[in-house]
């Protein structure tokens, strides 16, 4: 029987709460309101759409969608500007201090879906979620 790894510790993101594996050796600072396990597994994930974001108009309209859904999961109290700005690319109504209890799709189960979806389809689909679980919030302030 082959051994068995220790498991490794985990950490739940503060902001989109997914549970990661926690980084220990890693220094790339955090996203503000983010886990440096989930910031670093932002960037990893978007990284080639990023780098064809020069040439590529789409894939540039795409990016700023992650973005977007990424500092709409991510709020930082320091910085509400960046949270109304990515609220406003989402086509959501401003927020008013309540945040989505639950996230139903995080840049996890985007990283994890890239194997057989497009990770365009999946960015456009995980800032669909984003909207609309902000949109519940709001529905329910009225």
């Amino acid at each position: 029987m082959p051994p068995v790894d220790p498991p490794q510790p985990t950490e739940a993101c503060p902001g989109c709460g997914a549970v990661l594996v926690r980084l220990t050796e890693d220094t790339t600072p955090s996203h503000p309101g983010a886990s440096t396990s989930c910031t670093r597994l932002f960037e990893v994930t978007l990284r080639g759409l990023r780098e064809e974001a020069g040439p590529d108009a789409g894939a540039a309209t795409v990016v700023r969608l992650a973005d977007a859904a990424y500092d709409a999961q991510h709020p930082d109290p320091a910085d509400p500007d960046r949270l109304r700005t990515a609220l406003e690319a989402l086509e959501v109504a401003p927020a008013t201090g309540r945040t989505p209890g639950a996230w139903r799709t995080t840049i996890a189960d985007v990283a994890a879906d890239l194997d057989v979806i497009d990770l365009r389809v999946l960015v456009e689909a995980w800032a669909r979620s984003v909207s609309e679980d902000w949109t519940a919030v709001g529905a329910l302030r009225h």
